[in-house]
């Protein structure tokens, strides 16, 4: 039982030796080296900031409108005999043309019978004048030393024929004016909004003919905050003259593929805020927006939506920045000068498409982050590659 006992306990205690003296070795084995690695720098593109004297500028949108925009209402009735090419949607007319012409039969007789009286009352003045005269001479040679009463030299006789005269030349001038209105114009350039009738059509004064709007100028209303209301340096009922002209807008959009510009001016600002939006709206004017105002052939057509970018008239200092330099809302990173990131919180004036205007946490000639940044951390190292020139 012993040596069969023995026989088992041995091998297992060679097996016990072997694995001690194993780990033993391992233990006395010096470890690894741990290399540290150094954290590499990241290649940024930056610009420098530039402080300059600049006008601040704000950006909003709005719609064009017309300056002028009315009902066309024929002002006498009559059937309508021909319209014009020029009358119909989206055409537009030129100041004194004849848009509409209505029928003008019966008041070319009414023309008529006004000249035919004006012509009898003028007789008839001629008469009591005469008559007047003769009864005066005969008074003074009945009575010379005498003045006859007025009844007696037919004063009011010659006072009736006057008047009669007067309201026959005032009933030609109607008769006149009546006959001109038959021919529908505008003392304006324009377009046709909508048109609502055609030939044929029995119209009245109070039947609208169509739509219509002036062509010289449209206006934007824009909308604007107090904050960006004091950046352009514009007063709440702000209305501008010659000596205080208003600032200048610049209006864009895009059609088609190709991105058009027109350049405008804040002529007015409402004088109360508006209730629902809390706002205050600016009207800015843009002069013959479907010619000369025209941005490459491109009209600023009425229903435009347009993003406009007001300049303030004042000029101040502060800095500038690549409008790529601004990171969320206020945050800016910083090549600081051990090539380490800053990121910094500015108070930022204004921003448009190509910059952005701050008023403090950058100073002229520091280097600003333009390219994109990702994992930003305060303090990382960094390898400024490229130096671009601000826009």
């Amino acid at each position: 039982m012993n040596n069969k006992y023995l026989k088992t306990a041995a091998p297992l205690a060679v097996l016990a030796v072997a694995f001690g003296a194993v780990q033993i070795m391992s233990a006395a084995k010096p470890a690894p080296e741990k290399k540290e690695e150094e954290q590499r720098p990241v290649s940024l593109v930056y610009s420098e900031a530039r402080e300059e004297a600049v006008h601040l500028a704000v950006r909003t949108q709005g719609e064009v409108r017309p300056h002028t925009e009315i009902d066309l209402t024929p002002e006498v009735s009559g059937r309508i005999v021909s319209i014009s090419e020029n009358f119909a949607e989206g055409a537009g007319f030129g100041p004194g043309e004849v848009l509409i012409q209505l029928d003008d039969a019966d008041y070319r007789l009414a023309l008529a019978r006004a000249e035919a009286g004006v012509a009898q009352a003028e007789v008839l003045l001629l008469q009591a004048e005469a008559a007047a005269s003769i009864k005066r001479e005969q008074w003074l040679a009945l009575s010379p030393n005498k003045e006859p009463t007025p009844l007696q030299v037919n004063r009011p006789q010659v006072a009736e024929a006057e008047a009669n005269l007067r309201s026959a030349r005032a009933e030609l001038a109607d008769a006149r004016q009546d006959l001109a209105r038959t021919q529908i114009e505008l003392p304006f350039r324009g377009r046709v909004a909508s048109r609502d009738v055609g030939v044929g059509q029995y119209v009245t004064a109070s039947t609208t003919l169509g739509r219509v709007f002036a062509t010289d100028r449209v206006e934007v209303r824009l909308p604007l905050t107090d904050a960006q209301l004091q950046q352009l340096d514009l007063p709440m009922g702000f209305v501008a003259t010659d000596k205080k002209p208003g600032p200048p807008v610049t209006l864009s959009t895009r059609i088609g593929a190709q991105r058009h510009r027109w350049q405008g001016q804040i002529v007015r600002t409402q004088a109360a805020v508006d209730r629902q939006t809390r706002l205050i709206y600016a009207v800015a004017e843009v002069n013959d927006p479907y010619g000369i105002g025209a941005s490459g052939g491109a009209p600023l057509a009425v229903g435009l939506f347009v993003t406009a970018e007001a300049e303030s008239t004042r000029e101040r200092r502060a800095v500038v920045l690549p409008r790529e330099a601004l990171r969320s809302a206020d945050r800016v990173y910083v090549v600081d000068g051990d090539n380490r990131l800053d990121i910094r919180t500015v108070d930022t004036l204004s921003s448009s498409e190509d910059r952005v205007v701050v008023a403090s946490g950058i100073a002229g000639g520091e280097r600003v982050v333009t390219s994109t940044v990702a994992n930003a951390v305060d303090g990382m190292p960094v390898q400024p590659i490229t130096h671009l020139a601000s826009k």
